[in-house]
């Protein structure tokens, strides 16, 4: 029997979606519940119901699960950042490296996936170095400054989060006291007016060094003096204060300008030995001490030799490479963004590392660049944003036949799905293992190793180049890679078992083929899907539109300007 809207129910939680839901079933139907926990047993209202699962809300505790802790954040129900501050940290590690399974398992198609141990923090909380603030008006004509709600541009205000070091606290009063005598108008993302954006902070665990950075809708603000005079009073080890240009319409955080108003255009940490400079737009791991075994834990997988070339892709500061280019004969780098180029550079400098070259370059490009070339690096590292290589770039990496290919995800989906696209290129042996960054949140990475799978036997292959046809031998993955070879077909098994294991519920397979003919995308494996629904017709929810768009985009079916332009806003957001 479906459960209804409104409907109360008791239940008992048997697991934990990754964004912090509690799961159970009730005469077979899921139903997922915020602030449940596995083990509890609780009386639940169904605030949503579907034909096989529904949502709820944890109305009274009856008996509380082995693993509840209490929640030490008063905005910790509100705020879109942790999720698992109600559970012991043990359940939590458990839970992210389940996560991490499923994904390899359901989307990666890898059967008892290779992964060690999840490795954990020895500190949940304090060690986040950066934070991005967005800027909202205050009901009393203030400032509010904290974190968004989930899936909202609200603003939940916070004076203190527990996962940030007390400069940042110190820095967020001084600001709003600044703000309150000298303020600019805040911006609004509606009308496109006003001009204090963001408050940025970042931290050198390290060195303890701090910057202060205000994004701004102009060139910069009315009374800088005395905001420098502020954050200096207020925040002990502040080496630099920046204004941030940002005047696009878009929820992009960051402008491509900066402009230093005191003290030094970046600040500097050291990381495995090394010193590096880091700069407002440098991409820089939010957990420091976690970064350091994940590192250790990426150069145990690449292994370098002396004579070796290492290619390091989105490399950012160079940090990962850097770390380990005294085993290698010669490190080259790639990253899009410029000043992060010039911190890897001066990195690199400063470390005395002399055989290592970062190009400014995107990394599908750059790598194209270089099979041209004829180079040929004996190991490739990837550290990739959220969305993942993309297939362009993984069969370049395939067609230079690295000994190893090391990947670092943020994110288990993207992650398998080019896992997936490698195995299909012959690199289909791996081992891997989670790190836990981002205690208390729903984010985890992984470090992963590939390594080619050598046939047993040189087998020629007939294939076809258009009208002609002829044999090409397989023995090397470089050959495999020039060869002709048809795209996988992502079908809608594939989307599904995506969408469920990253999200936690089920799509039909008529609302799969209703967001396609929306988007104007052929409809060859199930043309009759929509038909399936009995009249009159049910639309997918918001929520479903937005996971199969994201489905499709994973899967390289549309591109992420073409989701934006259907729906109107950019879905990135930075925390």
């Amino acid at each position: 029997m479906a459960l209804s809207k409104n409907e109360y129910i008791e239940m008992d939680f048997t697991g934990m979606t990754a964004e912090g839901a509690a799961v159970g079933r009730y005469e077979g139907e899921a139903v997922f519940v915020p602030m449940g926990a596995p083990g509890d047993r609780a009386l639940v209202k169904i605030v949503k119901a579907a034909k096989t699962h529904a949502f709820g809300r944890l109305e009274k505790l009856l008996k509380p699960s082995p693993c509840r802790v209490e929640p030490d954040c008063p905005v910790y129900r509100l705020c879109g950042g942790c999720c698992f501050r109600h559970i012991t940290y043990q359940a939590e590690l458990e839970i992210k490296e389940q996560k991490v399974r499923d994904a390899l398992e359901r989307i990666g198609g890898i059967k008892e996936p290779p992964l060690g141990p999840i490795i954990g923090a020895k500190d949940r909380d304090g060690y986040r170095n950066k934070a991005l603030l967005p800027i909202g008006q205050a009901p009393d004509g203030g400032i509010e400054l904290g974190f968004y709600a989930k899936n909202s541009h609200r603003i939940v205000p916070c004076e203190s989060c527990k996962l940030q070091p007390e400069e940042f606290s110190r820095a967020m009063e001084a600001f709003r006291q600044w703000a309150k005598e000298y303020g600019d108008p805040v911006y609004d993302e509606v009308s496109h007016s006003g001009r204090m954006r963001r408050l940025f902070l970042r931290k050198a665990g390290a060195t303890g060094e701090v910057m202060a950075c205000v994004v701004v809708n102009g060139n910069g603000l009315h009374h800088e003096p005395e905001l420098v005079d502020a954050m200096r009073g207020a925040v002990p080890g502040l080496k630099s204060l920046v204004i941030n240009s940002n005047r696009e319409r878009t929820n992009v955080a960051l402008g491509g300008r900066c402009r230093t108003v005191w003290g030094r255009d970046s600040i500097r940490d050291r990381l495995c030995g090394l010193e590096f400079e880091i700069s407002p737009l440098s991409f820089y791991q939010v957990n420091r001490d976690q970064t350091e075994k994940l590192y250790r834990l990426a150069a145990e997988y690449a292994a370098p030799e002396p004579g070796d070339l290492l290619l390091d892709l989105y490399c950012g500061t160079g940090t990962i490479g850097l770390s380990m280019a005294k085993s290698a004969g010669k490190l080259i780098g790639v990253e899009v963004q410029p000043q992060a180029v010039e911190n890897a550079r001066e990195n690199a400098r400063r470390s005395g590392i002399d055989n290592a070259e970062f190009l400014c370059a995107d990394a599908a490009e750059a790598a194209r660049e270089l099979v041209r070339r004829g180079t040929r690096p004996q190991v490739v590292l990837l550290d990739p944003p959220r969305k993942g290589c993309g297939p362009k770039l993984v069969e370049t990496v395939a067609e230079m036949g690295p000994q190893r290919v090391v990947y670092v995800s943020c994110d288990p989906a993207t992650l398998a799905r080019d896992l997936r696209q490698f195995a299909g290129l012959g690199y289909g042996r791996i081992k891997g293992r989670p790190v836990d960054m981002f205690p208390g949140t729903g984010h985890v990475e992984t470090v992963v190793m590939l390594s080619h799978k050598k046939p047993d036997s040189v087998i020629n292959v007939k294939v076809e180049f258009g009208e002609g046809e002829g044999k090409v031998p397989l023995d090397n993955i470089a050959n495999r890679a020039a060869a002709y070879k048809p795209k996988e077909r992502v079908t809608y098994k594939m989307i599904k078992e995506y969408i469920e294991a990253k999200y936690g519920f089920k799509v039909h397979t008529a609302y799969i083929a209703e967001v396609k003919r929306e988007l104007g995308l052929p409809m060859y494996d199930a043309p009759n899907a929509v038909e399936e629904l009995k009249q009159p017709r049910k639309h997918p929810t918001v929520e479903k539109v937005e996971a199969i768009e994201d489905a499709l985009k994973y899967f390289g079916i549309i591109s992420y300007e073409k989701t934006r332009e259907r729906s109107g806003f950019d879905d990135a957001k930075s925390r």
